[in-house]
């Protein structure tokens, strides 16, 4: 037996000692994975290529954009012809690709150097569209005859008014603006649009840059045919005028009702309330208390004022929700009618109403065309939401306005619209259980909206981050728990209730719709003001190298077009804003026109004059990450010795510069030749000569009249000055001379 066992047990291992040989052998014997070859690289391209094959259509507006993009960053305008030619190019370049083909690649390539080439040429006939007289600067005290065409939205000097010039005197026919835009002092009644009226008061051409490289207003208002821009020295007297063209009669009486729709809703609900109501619904901010508008900045709330996207798709989806249930609710009409197309119409309807309404401006153009192609996907039985679709509505939105690619709001509005749909396209569908009871169902669809808010909350906010710190160098910390608190509060109660409210309020029967909305609104300011006084709810972010947005953008669409694992290589271009290098700061900053001026002290930016050019002077802190001084005139103070019209440097102070801000011969005379001994850099806003000051640095009017703005950098050669006006370009909308850069 024993025998019997051990050879049983010896047979075993014998059977066994193979496969423990291979086992130890295998790997050592396991050949090592080689590299991949280049053509193995290669066809995985290729493949990587194929799948692209149905996304060729979602690059075009993005080739289209680039295009505009191209023309609006020339520093000299482009002769006409040179756009005809580039328009010419285009088109023959689609007629050979549909004529002889080619390769894939080629195809390719020559329709999105056609969209390019149309849209320099689309940004080109554009401004010649557009051109209109701008008025000159220097005309001094002029007298203003004008039709109110609507309230403007208020600025940092109070309540304005947006005219239509009938004369303003001192200026021929020929070079009166179409548009003007004033600001009237403060207390002054607000005519109704409609009016004729006659002010005192200061007209000059649209303001430019507040600092060398920022955003650039006067080529918005150039595209809005705004010709001058001032404020008023006298209370707007009614006057009789002969009856306007129709079209600008019909637009002032839009605006009438829309500025009397606006009085009845802040009548009924009050101005905490109200002023908020009334912008949201008619796009009249003139009600809204500043303390609102800065908690709703900070807290990173203040898209809900601008009417755009958001109230859009709230208006257009409340609509069509609200039609398609009530052909549900019938069912003889729901029998004989597509109950989803019907919707889509009056969706459409209610979209297209609520931008008359709205005024239409510039971001609500913008959302109600891409609402409408949403629902022309509808009506054609396409996809409603889809990336189609999108390009689609941005491809007619850039040749209608090619200007937009400029603009923050286009910019963010579009960033975030792409990401939010090219993550619906990935987003796994919810599995329905048919047989689960209805509190089950409760549960999972509660968890669904509170997964899917809190994902597309953060796909938003990251697609939009690069942009708000480039253009307003602000990230509100508690921007994300803000969203999501007021998300279901404006969707489901306050932008429903506001549009039934404005429905009825003209029959006296809005008063119990705005008193929801007031409801909601009110909940929505209480969670602005918490979010707002939290610890570091709101942080400044210097702003990036220019080239970094551009990057951004075309980073963050890779990411949201392409298909497949390369769409990855995006990421680091969609952070270009966040990863790049911070510029060196100025020390120093000086207004387009010498009024006033800025040094910087650590990271803190000490205004010379807080009353004077607080916007521009704001702008270019927070372009730079500094912060205004909180002490104010104190700071400044503490360095340098300060009247009505001039600072000199005080003992130890730096950097040393003196100022002299008025354009009076005699205070210059007798300021100058101790400002000189003094200072290292000496700013007048009057006139004078370097042959007046040979001991510093001198800023005269005529420096200003010709490079604007200015920014200067102490090196060891010296004070190196960088103009506004000489990366601004020569451009319709600039005017003045190009300055050099100089040491």
């Amino acid at each position: 037996m024993t025998t019997g066992r051990s050879d049983i047990e010896l047979g075993t291992v014998g059977e066994a000692a193979p496969a423990e040989a291979d086992a130890i052998a295998a790997p050592i014997n396991t050949p090592v994975r080689k590299l991949p070859s280049a053509a193995e690289v290669f066809a995985w391209l290729r493949a990587q290529a194929a799948a692209q094959a149905d996304r060729l259509s979602l690059w075009t507006p993005v080739a289209f954009g680039c295009g505009a993009a191209a023309y609006f960053a020339v520093p000299r305008e482009p002769v006409a012809g040179l756009a005809i030619a580039v328009l010419g190019l285009a088109g023959l370049m689609l007629l050979a690709r549909a004529r002889w083909g080619g390769g894939r690649i080629l195809v390719i390539a020559l329709t999105l150097s056609a969209f390019a080439m149309a849209g320099f040429a689309a940004g080109k006939l554009r401004t010649q569209q557009v051109r209109a007289p701008i008025a000159p600067s220097g005309e001094g005290m002029q007298t203003v005859e004008a039709f109110v065409v609507d309230i403007a939205n208020p600025g940092q000097g109070g309540p304005r008014l947006l005219l239509a010039p009938i004369r303003v005197s001192g200026l021929a026919p020929e070079s009166t603006p179409i548009r003007a835009r004033m600001t009237l002092q403060p207390d002054t009644p607000l005519p109704a649009p409609g009016v004729a009226i006659r002010v005192r008061g200061m007209l000059n051409p649209p303001p430019p840059p507040a600092s060398p490289g920022s955003y650039d207003f006067a080529r918005d208002a150039f595209f809005e045919g705004i010709g001058g821009v001032g404020f008023t020295l006298t209370s707007p007297r009614q006057i009789f005028a002969e009856p306007p063209p129709w079209r600008l009669a019909l637009e002032m009486r839009v605006n009438a009702a829309r500025w009397t729709l606006a009085r009845k809703i802040v009548d009924e609900m009050g101005v905490e309330s109200g002023g908020l109501a009334a912008a949201m619904v008619t796009g009249h901010e003139a009600f809204v208390p500043r303390e609102q508008v800065d908690a709703l900045r900070a807290s990173g709330l203040a898209h809900i004022i601008s009417i755009s996207g958001l109230h859009m798709a709230i208006v257009g989806g409340f609509a069509f929700a609200g039609v398609r249930l009530l052909i549900a609710a019938w069912p003889w009409l729901a029998l004989r009618v597509s109950s989803k197309k019907t919707a889509a119409l009056f969706g459409l309807v209610a979209v297209l109403s609520y931008l008359v309404l709205s005024g239409a401006p510039a971001p609500a153009e913008r959302a109600a065309i891409t609402a409408a192609a949403a629902f022309g996907a509808i009506l054609v039985d396409r996809r409603a939401i889809s990336l189609r679709t999108l390009a689609i509505a941005a491809l007619v939105i850039l040749a209608l306005q090619p200007e937009a690619v400029t603009e923050p709001g286009f910019q963010m509005s579009f960033a975030a619209t792409t990401a939010l749909v090219a993550m619906a396209e990935l987003w796994p569908r919810p599995i329905r259980e048919i047989n689960a009871p209805w509190p089950i169902r409760a549960v999972q669809g509660v968890g669904t909206w509170l997964g899917a808010s809190l994902v597309a909350s953060f796909v938003a906010g990251m697609a939009t981050g690069p942009f708000a710190m480039q253009h307003f160098n602000r990230v509100s910390t508690f921007g994300l728990i803000a969203n999501l608190l007021v998300a279901p509060i404006s969707s489901f109660l306050m932008m429903p209730a506001l549009a039934l409210g404005a429905i009825l309020a003209p029959f006296g029967l809005g008063d119990w719709p705005l008193r929801a909305a007031g409801v909601a609104i009110d909940t929505m300011n209480l969670i602005a003001a918490k979010a707002a006084a939290m610890p570091n709810a709101q942080l400044i972010i210097a702003s990036a190298p220019g080239w970094t947005l551009a990057a951004a953008f075309l980073g963050i669409l890779w990411l949201c077009l392409w298909k497949g694992p390369l769409r990855w290589l995006g990421l680091p271009f969609a952070l270009a804003v966040s990863l790049a290098p911070r510029p060196p700061t100025p020390d120093i900053w000086v207004a387009a026109d010498g009024s006033t001026l800025a040094v910087r002290e650590g990271r803190t930016a000490v205004l010379f004059r807080p009353d004077v050019k607080l916007f521009g002077a704001e702008l270019w802190a927070r372009r730079r990450g500094l912060e205004p001084a909180v002490q104010g005139l104190a700071a400044r103070d503490a360095l340098y010795d300060c009247d009505r019209w001039s600072c000199a440097p005080r003992v130890g102070s730096s950097p040393r510069v003196a100022a002299v801000f008025t354009r009076r011969a005699s205070t210059i005379e007798k300021k100058l030749p101790l400002f000189c001994q003094w200072a290292a850099v000496v700013v007048v806003r009057g006139a004078a000569t370097a042959a007046d000051c040979p001991g510093a640095l001198l800023l005269t009017q005529d420096d200003f009249a010709r490079g604007g703005s200015a920014e200067l950098y102490r090196a060891a050669s010296g004070w190196r000055i960088v103009w506004a006006q000489s990366l601004r370009g020569q451009r319709p909308w600039t005017g003045g001379v190009i300055a050099d850069q100089a040491d």
